[in-house]
C-alpha cells in the first residue's frame, strides 16, 4: 500500500506570493501606491512576536509597505482603541491586523469590530463574518487559514471540487465556520463536526476531505479515514518529545500524521502545511483590500 502525497504547504504558499508579488509590482506600476500592512502587537508574547516578524518579512518580499507597532503588555485597552482608529483614518495604510490573543484586560471583541471592514485583512469583522456568511464573497475579506485550506485542498484534487463530501473537525469563528462557506462555495457537501459529535468516527469516515482544526493532538486516528482521502490539518500542538532530550518538545498536528499516511490519499504535514498558507493568503488580503479602496477589480490570486 503507497504512503500518502505529502502536500507541500510551503511550495503552495510560495506560488501565491509570488503571484501577489507580481500583481504588486503591476498595481505599484500603474496606480503609484504601495499597498501597506499595518499589524500591531500587544505585549510580548514569543509565539506571537515570531508570527509578526514573519508577516512583515513577507510583506516586504511581496513589495508592501510593513508598519509594526509593538506596545507593552499592560496597555490600557483605550490606547489601542486610539491606534486603531488613528490607522483607520489612514489613508495611506490599507490592511490592519491585530496579532491575537490580546492581553485579559482588553476585549478582543471589542477591538476586531473597530477596525474598518475594508482594511480588515484577518476577516473577522462582524461585516466580513456577515457577507462571507451570505456568499457575498465579492465584497468580503477572506479569513485567511481557510482559504489556505481551500487551495491545498485544490492542490491535491485540482480545482473542480463539485460534490466531494467535507468534514470539518470543529466550529471556530477562526477556521470551522468560515471555512464551511468556502466549500459550500466550491459545492461540495460540507459537515461541521466537533469534540461533540457522536460517533465523530463514522462521521469522518465518509469524508473525501477531512479539515481538522480541534486544537488536540492526535485526536483523529488513522483508521477513522476512508482509503484515499484529502486531510487538511490546522492543528498546531506541542508535546513532549522525550527522545529529543529532557524537556524538548515537537509540534504535532490533529490528526495521527503517522497512521493517517497509510490511508489517506494525500496529507498536509504540520508543520509545513496549512501554517505557510496563513501567511500568504494574509498577503492574498492585503492586495485585495488596497485594490479595492482604490476603485479597483479583484484580479485572482492562486497558485499556477
Amino acid at each position: 500500500m503507497s504512503k500518502a502525497t505529502i502536500i507541500d504547504g510551503k511550495a503552495v504558499a510560495a506560488r501565491v506570493t509570488d503571484s501577489v508579488a507580481e500583481a504588486t509590482q503591476a498595481f505599484v506600476s500603474e496606480t503609484g501606491i504601495t499597498p501597506c500592512l499595518a499589524v500591531v502587537i500587544v505585549g510580548e508574547d514569543p509565539a506571537s512576536a515570531v508570527y509578526v516578524r514573519n508577516k512583515g518579512r513577507m510583506a516586504e518580499k511581496v513589495g508592501f509597505r510593513s508598519l509594526r507597532q509593538t506596545l507593552p503588555a499592560d496597555t490600557p485597552e483605550t490606547d489601542l482603541i486610539a491606534l486603531i482608529q488613528e490607522w483607520n483614518a489612514d489613508p495611506s495604510i490599507n490592511a490592519i491586523l491585530v496579532q491575537l490573543p490580546l492581553p485579559d484586560h482588553i476585549d478582543d471583541s471589542k477591538i476586531i469590530e473597530l477596525i474598518a471592514p475594508e482594511k480588515d485583512v484577518d476577516g473577522f469583522h462582524p461585516v466580513n463574518v456577515g457577507r462571507l456568511g451570505a456568499g457575498r464573497f465579492g465584497n468580503a475579506l477572506i479569513p485567511c487559514t481557510p482559504a489556505g485550506c481551500v487551495l491545498l485542498a485544490k492542490s491535491a484534487l485540482g480545482d473542480d471540487l463539485t460534490g466531494l463530501n467535507v468534514v470539518i473537525v470543529g466550529r471556530s469563528n477562526i477556521v470551522g465556520k468560515p471555512a464551511a462557506q468556502l466549500f459550500l462555495k466550491e459545492h461540495c457537501t460540507v459537515t461541521i463536526a466537533h469534540s461533540r459529535t457522536k460517533d465523530l468516527a463514522a462521521v469522518i469516515g465518509g469524508a473525501d476531505i477531512i479539515v481538522a482544526a480541534v486544537g488536540r493532538p492526535k485526536m483523529i486516528e488513522g483508521s477513522w479515514l476512508k482509503q484515499g482521502a484529502t486531510v487538511i490539518d490546522v492543528g498546531i500542538n506541542r508535546i513532549p518529545a522525550p527522545e529529543k532530550g529532557e524537556g524538548k518538545t515537537r509540534l504535532v498536528g490533529d490528526v495521527d500524521f503517522d497512521a493517517a499516511s497509510d490511508i489517506a490519499g494525500a496529507i498536509t504535514p504540520v508543520p509545513g502545511g496549512v501554517g505557510p498558507m496563513t501567511i500568504a493568503m494574509l498577503m492574498a488580503n492585503t492586495l485585495t483590500a488596497t485594490r479595492r479602496q482604490h476603485g479597483l477589480a479583484d484580479i485572482a490570486i492562486a497558485p499556477k
